[in-house]
């Protein structure tokens, strides 16, 4: 990366710029209590997150798509989850401030989430002005951690791999970046720890929402 500087951010939005667990709890509970089935507790939704709405259920809902009322459940949850996706939600303390900074810096940043597109769009505009472009889970586009999402993202920036890195909070997270062969900062506010992201290969890590400034301007002159 010596000849290139970091022109490009693109962000994970779950676990990474939004709180959202409180809220994907509510849902998944919500769906599965309408079903009878037994409700989660956070840290189990907080361990079936990052593949997906749809790997959430499976995870969460008792044998999974092999049970007969999956799939009602799985519509309990999307209906819910796109009423009151920002019930609870909240972007964590210090993003709000980076992002400008980014901004005020020259930094196109995009967002890349598993999320279901129309609730990544909805939180997008209602929480991040500053962010350029935003993908979630969509029709015919693999989801994390196949790269497309990304490969798109940069497509429609009209930037190049070179020049961009990712900033996630999973296991997910890492490999997306891997398979796109970008470079990874991962974060330790959200709903992976430390150990757990080392055993996945990660090796930049930020405490605090402007660390990444640091690393970024790093990046650009190592």
């Amino acid at each position: 990366m010596s000849d290139n500087r970091i022109t490009t951010v693109i962000f994970d939005l779950d676990g990474t710029l939004l709180d959202t667990l409180e809220d994907l709890k509510d849902a998944t509970n919500y769906a599965l209590r309408q079903c009878g089935m037994p409700e989660r507790t956070l840290e189990e939704v907080r361990q079936f997150v990052g593949n997906g709405v749809r790997n959430l259920m499976i995870r969460a809902v008792p044998q999974g798509e092999e049970n007969p009322g999956f799939e009602r459940a799985f519509e309990l949850f999307k209906k819910y989850y796109g009423e009151h996706c920002n019930d609870a939600t909240r972007a964590y303390d210090g993003i709000p401030e980076l992002l400008r900074e980014l901004k005020n810096r020259g930094y196109v940043m995009a967002i890349v989430s598993n999320k279901i597109d129309s609730a990544v769009q909805e939180l997008t505009h209602r929480y991040f002005s500053q962010v350029d472009i935003a993908i979630g889970d969509q029709e015919n586009l693999k989801r994390k951690p196949e790269p497309d999402s990304v490969f798109l993202t940069l497509n429609r920036l009209g930037r190049t791999r070179e020049e961009a890195i990712y900033v996630g909070d999973s296991d997910v997270d890492l490999a997306t970046a891997k398979n796109a062969g970008l470079p990874c900062i991962s974060v330790l506010w959200g709903f992976r720890d430390r150990e757990f992201l080392e055993e996945h290969g990660a090796t930049i890590f930020v405490e605090k929402p402007m660390e990444i400034a640091d690393v970024l301007e790093r990046a650009s002159i190592d």
